[in-house]
């Protein structure tokens, strides 16, 4: 090959290679932006309920001088931290985003339906009970032509997220459509204006939503329930099993598939956490509700759809933000609130929720179960019962004051 040809080749070869160098470097920028489109952003404008802060787009917090900053590690869609006794938050991001709550949405379930459906009830599980149950649905395992009580129900629901016990349960309110109906109301009267409910479970549905927001508002009201916050700190239980003809029925256990509170898959129990609930599905992604005590302060957290791929994400970056809480508060100004129930102002059904707890207490015991404060691997969880039972249910009075946060602040 001639020198003039070589030097030609060069010069072209000069010319081709930044080409050549781009050209992967634009493929991965296309990789970018549909991975952004996976992602969509949250709307430019939301609710207000609890405060003008809470509608505004991204992170809302006003740390104060001593105050600590935000974890970085959260990547959740939607989080809030809320002070469970007066209702404050601390601080939240994306609040009102309405996002399909997977099984968090059982909290609205439970709190709808405990204070109607005695606990010693026997149900004799019928074909059409079952008949509308999702596919691969979480289940506890309830079996057709065999009878539980309501308290059995109750755990299958708290514990092993049981779409057939909701299911059953809903039969037993009338059916599922008048159950759906019945939440809906129940979420209109707590102010839980960002919730949709379709299906009474949780499962993905057309037009399922929630927000952080609002699972905050429902976990705050359910623990003003006794039964409430005895199921949703149960660690484990003895289930009803299939019983054969002319044998004696056995159970099998079945443990609480919140990992704060059991500890599980790399996760360590968190200490003082008294509930609540955790969901995950392929539309929602991961979903928790949780609130925790320690040294008398009483947090209520809520994470919705992390995107992180850390294992368990949505379980550690709820333990950071309580961690972020617990060391914040007081040292913050409070960007929201926790608004009262429509019904809180005026009295109306002031007594449902304590009358729903009494009753659960005086009707039958039902399985034996082991309850987190009976675990000393959740350390302060005993007082965190102890708080929400003592402080927060004031409602057993039915005392309600105009104009005040609701519950009422420790006298």
């Amino acid at each position: 090959m001639s020198a003039l040809n070589k030097t030609a080749l060069t010069v072209v070869a000069a010319a081709l290679l930044p080409v050549l160098i781009a050209a992967p470097a634009s493929a991965d920028n296309s990789d970018d932006k549909a991975d952004k489109r996976k992602h969509p952003n949250p709307p430019a404008s939301m609710s207000t309920v609890g405060g003008a802060q809470l509608g505004k787009p991204g992170t809302q917090v006003s740390l104060g001088p001593d105050a600590p900053v935000l974890p970085k590690s959260v990547s959740g869609r939607s989080w809030i931290v809320a002070d469970a006794e007066s209702g404050d938050v601390l601080a939240s991001h994306n609040a009102h985003w309405r996002l399909p709550p997977a099984s968090t949405l059982k909290m609205l379930f439970a709190d709808t339906l405990l204070p109607k459906l005695p606990k010693n009830t026997v149900h004799k599980v019928a074909d059409t009970d079952l008949a509308d149950v999702g596919e691969g649905s979480s289940l506890v395992g309830i079996k057709e032509d065999h009878t539980y009580t309501v308290h059995d129900l109750w755990l299958g629901v708290f514990l092993r997220s049981g779409n057939d016990a909701v299911h059953v349960l809903s039969s037993m309110n009338g059916s599922v459509a008048k159950t759906v109906q019945d939440m809906q109301a129940h979420a209109e009267d707590l102010q839980a204006l960002d919730t949709q409910v379709v299906s009474p479970d949780g499962y993905d549905a057309d037009g399922q939503v929630s927000s952080a927001y609002d699972l905050t508002l429902i976990a705050r009201s359910g623990m003003q329930k006794k039964d409430f916050r005895e199921y949703c700190s149960t660690v484990s239980a003895d289930f009803p099993g299939e019983q054969e003809e002319g044998e004696e029925r056995g159970t099998f256990a079945i443990q609480n598939t919140n990992r704060l509170l059991t500890g599980a898959n790399g996760i360590d129990p968190y200490k003082g956490i008294a509930g609540v609930k955790n969901g995950n599905t392929t539309h929602a992604g991961a979903t928790f509700t949780g609130v925790a005590e320690r040294n008398g302060k009483v947090l209520l957290v809520t994470v919705m759809n992390p995107e992180s791929d850390e294992s368990q994400a949505v379980y550690k970056e709820a333990a950071r933000l309580l961690d972020w809480g617990f060391t914040a508060a007081g040292k913050v100004k409070p960007v929201g609130e926790l608004v009262a129930p429509k019904s809180a102002q005026t009295g109306a059904g002031a007594g449902a929720g304590a009358s729903g707890g009494a009753e659960a207490a005086k009707n039958g015991k039902g399985a034996p179960a082991k309850t987190a404060a009976e675990q000393e691997s959740s350390g302060g969880v005993a007082t965190a019962l102890a708080i929400t039972g003592g402080v927060l249910v004031m409602l057993a009075a039915g005392v309600f004051l105009v104009n005040r946060r609701w519950p009422l602040r420790r006298r």
